[in-house]
Order: C-alpha cells, then structure tokens, then sequence
C-alpha cells in the first residue's frame, strides 16, 4: 500500500511540474536555425510566463492564434506598445533597426509599421525565409504563451544556455 501511495504521489507531482513549473520541447522543423535545429529537445519554463511579459529577444514556445492544436517556438521581437516594422529583411522596433546577429538567411520581406496591441507579443522566427511568425498571423496574445525556452538539453553534444 505504500509503494502504491509513493508511485501515485511520485505521478501527480511529476504532472504537476510539467503542467505549471517546467516541461521539455521537440524543435519541430527549421524556422529557428541557425539558433534552433529540428530534433533538439529544450526546456521550456513555464514558470512565471504569466507574472512578467517576455522580453525582446526572449525565445517563447506559444500556441499560435487561429490555429487549432500545436505549438509553435519563436523568438519575441516586439512587445505591447512598440512599434515594429520590416524593410528588406531589417527589423525596425520603436524607429531603431535591430541588431540580430542570430538572423544569418538572406530575407527581404517588407512589413509595413505595426503598433503591438496590449497583451500581445510579436514573434519571428531566427530563419525568416522558412518561417511561419506573426508576419502572417500577427501579434500572439500573451495568454497563448506556454513557457521560455532557456535550455538546449538534447542533444548531449550540443548542451547550451538560450537567450
């Protein structure tokens, strides 16, 4: 009975860290190369996503708007209230182009000036040409938000901190 008790206990704390603390996430395609490739596995904090709003350059694991299961991981670009725009591939936020040294694809998509709406981020994917970010879907409401990746654990050899 007490083996039962401890496997039952171990079972709803093991669920209870994965649905409110922490859970891992499959890199699904190529959107976030070169940051991200297809098949690493990383671990994605869900605590605290809904106290703080991510920051600029934060990478965030969210489930995109209109669309019905799955899930997607972008890097935050923009947050409420800022404006951000693209001209030939350059990201432009509040009138100032960004320096994103991670962004190494040739992209020349054009967006015209957006102002972020509350509650909302805009998202980007590292690999523009091959990615499905909020240039088509727009801003992501904060509530569709699952959690920060902050941690490439898989595989072993390629182990490394995220920002």
């Amino acid at each position: 009975m007490e083996l039962l008790q401890t496997l039952v206990l171990s079972l709803l704390l093991a669920l209870a860290i994965r649905a409110f603390v922490a859970e891992s996430f499959v890199v699904q395609g190529h959107s976030m190369e070169p940051t991200l490739h297809h098949g690493e596995r990383v671990l994605v904090v869900k605590l605290g996503i809904r106290w703080r709003e991510p920051q600029p350059g934060e990478i965030v694991v969210f489930r995109p708007p209109q669309q019905p299961g799955g899930e997607y991981i972008k890097r935050v670009i923009a947050g409420p209230g800022s404006v951000v725009a693209l001209d030939d591939g350059r990201v432009i936020r509040d009138g100032v182009v960004l320096e994103e040294p991670y962004v190494v694809y040739d992209d020349r998509s054009d967006l015209p000036p957006l102002e972020v709406p509350p509650g909302t981020v805009f998202v980007l994917g590292d690999n523009r040409p091959s990615s499905y970010d909020s240039r088509s879907f727009g801003p992501v409401p904060v509530d569709r938000l699952d959690g920060r990746a902050v941690l490439v654990f898989w595989p072993l050899g390629r182990i490394r901190w995220l920002r």
